[in-house]
């Protein structure tokens, strides 16, 4: 009886199919398979996809050959955040990129530095030094314009509704900073309480205005 038993056969490209098409493919070029247990990460690839596989594509093996595939992490890696803040911008893109990590949306506020990074989030909540983030998160940057040397006074916001003053603090040329959140049952939740620095106080633009904020006890 003739069989095909120990002819060479081509192996097929697997590279970004997922873990059941390609299993069809090595079946149809009748080749086996074993799954590494390393694993790596692509963000744009769906989970369980192919990364890798040895022998490489193209390469030329007897049937029934067995092809160690590597397949994309279900979950990514958790990376350590690195501390961006008074870094320049354009060293930024490069320290983003060596980690993993993606550049997000740039705002400039008003500071003396240009193009200086002031502050480094990720899905808008400022994220300090060794916070671990996802590898291929996407860090938003807030940035000094270069125009920061203004005088101007620090409107009042005790009595207003959080997102209100916030919008008060960025339209007077200002920055929202900490935000501290007390529970108080005779003021509406929300509401401010006090700030930092006080109401009329003299200030630079893009100083940090810090808020205590009202909350309800549950």
């Amino acid at each position: 009886m003739y069989t095909n038993h120990g002819e060479s056969v081509s192996v097929p490209d697997l590279s970004g199919y997922t873990f059941d098409e390609g299993l069809e493919i090595l079946d149809r070029a009748n080749l086996q398979y074993e799954v590494s247990l390393d694993s790596g990460f692509n963000t744009d690839l769906k989970t369980f996809a192919i990364l890798k596989q040895i022998p490489e594509a193209n390469a030329q093996v007897k049937t029934g050959k067995t092809i160690y595939i590597t397949l994309n992490a279900k979950n990514p890696p958790m990376l350590k955040m690195p501390n961006l803040v008074n870094t320049h911008l354009k060293n930024v893109q490069d320290i983003l990129a060596n980690m993993g990590l993606e550049r997000g949306d740039i705002v400039y506020v008003p500071d003396i530095a240009p193009n200086i990074v002031l502050e480094q989030k990720y899905r808008g909540v400022n994220v300090r030094e060794g916070f671990e983030i996802p590898k291929g998160a996407r860090i938003d940057l807030v940035v000094g314009d270069g125009n920061g040397n203004q005088i101007l006074a620090v409107p009042n916001l005790k009595g207003m509704d959080e997102v209100d003053a916030e919008f008060m603090i960025l339209g007077s040329s200002l920055r929202v900073g900490n935000k501290h959140y007390l529970q108080r049952d005779s003021v509406a939740t929300g509401q401010v309480l006090r700030q930092s620095p006080s109401a009329s106080q003299q200030v630079k633009t893009g100083e940090l205005i810090d808020l205590w904020i009202a909350k309800d006890n549950f």
